[in-house]
């Protein structure tokens, strides 16, 4: 399992991507998600230059698509800036990295199932677009942490199932939008399973996941917590993962990112 942080550590001088990765590797972690979570940015000149530090260095990217999508927009151009979004990640992102993690929308006033088709149809597009250029990229459907949002488990595997995708399953949304409930080695166990019984053993043996503190109300998902600081049950998590033979990336969002990721590391290798 490799471990990493969800954009540039915090300790790191050189705020840049560049320097990020390169402060990933002096930490002795394995991984960053870059964050395109403000909108797409980079040039591509720059995406290659990120391409040949990472591999370099032995880093592996994801990245993080723009929070401003919702393949489920009631508005016209809000659904065509969501779909265009998305295909703007893959375009930059996919020339330094494979996973592309996305939340995919909301509910709005529609049904849980008009929603599921909307979103599927509009990836359907983007997954054309991907398949046209034969671009090396994988979207990441993001298990969420609302009740409001799209993106619960059964949801998740079943659009990954129909599109032939793999999810990116942050356990911690999971937990927040069950309100407490999702918090045990054998809770965390059932997800892996149910996983596997969707997906097979090669969605296991590929995750990618994403893990923090997490405070919760009502509604779901407030903000992140530093792990010790939430009552998150990462050792539980790191447990069933370790006994079910799973292998990928766990990414922190953590608001001390490399702490936890370095935390998370040494109970890994503790794990018998």
């Amino acid at each position: 399992m490799k471990f990493g942080t969800a954009g540039v550590p915090n300790c790191s001088k050189d705020r840049s991507t560049i320097g990020g990765i390169k402060t990933i590797k002096e930490l002795g972690l394995d991984a960053m998600e870059v964050q395109f979570v403000r909108g797409v940015k980079m040039k591509p000149e720059m995406a290659k230059n990120v391409k040949t530090v990472a591999e370099s260095l032995g880093i592996e990217l994801s990245v993080h698509a723009p929070y401003y999508i919702n393949l489920n927009a009631e508005d016209e151009k809000k659904m065509e800036d969501s779909i265009r979004r998305l295909i703007d990640t893959v375009r930059i992102g996919g020339l330094f990295a494979k996973k592309i993690v996305f939340h995919p929308g909301y509910y709005l006033k529609s049904s849980k199932e008009s929603a599921y088709r909307r979103i599927r149809d509009s990836l359907g597009y983007i997954l054309e677009f991907v398949e046209q250029r034969g671009l090396n990229v994988e979207l990441r459907p993001e298990t969420t942490g609302k009740p409001t949002q799209f993106g619960d488990l059964d949801e998740t595997l079943s659009l990954c199932q129909e599109l032939g995708l793999k999810p990116c399953v942050d356990f911690s949304h999971i937990h927040a939008r069950m309100r407490g409930a999702v918090n045990s080695y054998e809770e965390f166990s059932k997800i892996l399973e149910r996983i596997e019984d969707a997906l097979g053993r090669e969605a296991i043996k590929d995750m990618h996941i994403h893990v923090s503190g997490i405070e919760y109300g009502l509604k779901g998902e407030k903000r992140h917590l530093n792990l010790r600081e939430s009552d998150f049950r990462y050792e539980d998590l790191l447990k069933a993962l370790k006994d079910f033979g799973a292998d990928g990336i766990i990414i922190v969002e953590s608001p001390n990112l490399e702490e936890d990721a370095l935390m998370l590391k040494r109970v890994w290798k503790d794990l018998r």
